[in-house]
């Protein structure tokens, strides 16, 4: 496994820890970050034997503190040049980010963020990414771009008018104002709420095992589907899942999970198939 400057993973029965390892820093985000995320979940994608992951911010005290200012400052300082030339310069940058940030979005399991403390600024970019998210009671969340004069632009203005209401959106993305837990709960934001990290963390893995234990041929596919409805019309994500299901509908697990069901057993699934880029440069 590659070994990261950021970030420290394990995979163990078919669940992978991806864990924020910058404690020191309050696992403040940088552009390295966002590389190794996105590279992470793409590699832990192409394994085939995991089938969902945790995420989570280690030990730092808080899971993470957001952008790290001063490391950005100095990726955007500017050298003079042709205004034009710099400005594609720095949409690219952002779009690299972006593409880090989606990595567990586009994963093909499930990703549970397990959230502790602050999780400011692109923060919530990232656990806006994941699928579900589980919390300690004295979590909070914070769109803090507001306050240092930017418009958050690595994916939560995007994804999280699909996780609350739109006036409340707008309220913290206007104001920048801590968002507790407890509110968070109300508002469905998150999952659910632990008084501990550590009550959190077990409740973020016992989740994941049991997701572990279903077809992966189908827990990719309702991710998949999911994820189509949230970006295009009741029609098209009915056309979609009925193409998704035409093509993958007879595989083995069918059959594998009906006769567990009826033998009151646990299904014995395979895992998905490795991919190798190598292999389609050699092709």
């Amino acid at each position: 496994m590659t070994n990261y400057q950021t970030l420290s993973i394990t995979v163990t029965d078919h669940v992978a820890h991806v864990k924020l390892d910058q404690a020191d820093k309050m696992n403040a985000m940088t552009g390295l970050m966002f590389e190794e995320l996105g590279h992470a979940f793409d590699s832990l994608s192409d394994r085939g034997d995991v089938r969902a992951a945790v995420l989570s911010g280690g030990d730092s005290k808080h899971f993470t503190a957001g952008l790290d200012l001063q490391a950005a400052a100095s990726t955007l300082m500017q050298p003079d040049g042709d205004p034009a030339r710099l400005r594609e310069r720095l949409r690219r940058l952002i779009k690299n980010w972006q593409d880090g940030l989606d990595g567990a979005d586009r994963a093909r399991f499930p990703v549970i963020a397990a959230i502790h403390k602050g999780c400011i600024g692109g923060g919530v970019d990232l656990v806006c990414a994941c699928d579900i998210r589980l919390a300690t009671e004295d979590s909070w969340f914070s769109i803090k771009e507001i306050d240092v004069g930017i418009v958050a632009d690595i994916g939560t203005l995007q994804r999280i008018g699909h996780l609350l209401p739109n006036g409340i959106v707008r309220e913290l993305a206007y104001t920048g104002r801590d968002f507790p837990a407890k509110e968070a709960l109300a508002h469905g934001f998150v999952n659910h709420t632990y008084s501990t990290k550590e009550a959190m963390l077990d409740a973020a893995f016992a989740m994941a095992s049991k997701l572990a234990k279903k077809s992966p041929m189908a827990l990719s596919g309702t991710k998949q589907v999911l994820n189509h409805a949230r970006d295009h019309s009741i029609q098209d994500g009915l056309d979609y899942v009925a193409t998704w299901n035409s093509g993958m509908l007879l595989g083995d697990d069918v059959q594998k999970a009906v006769m567990a069901m009826m033998q009151k057993q646990d299904p014995d699934f395979d895992d998905l198939m490795v991919y190798e880029p190598d292999m389609d440069k050699k092709a």
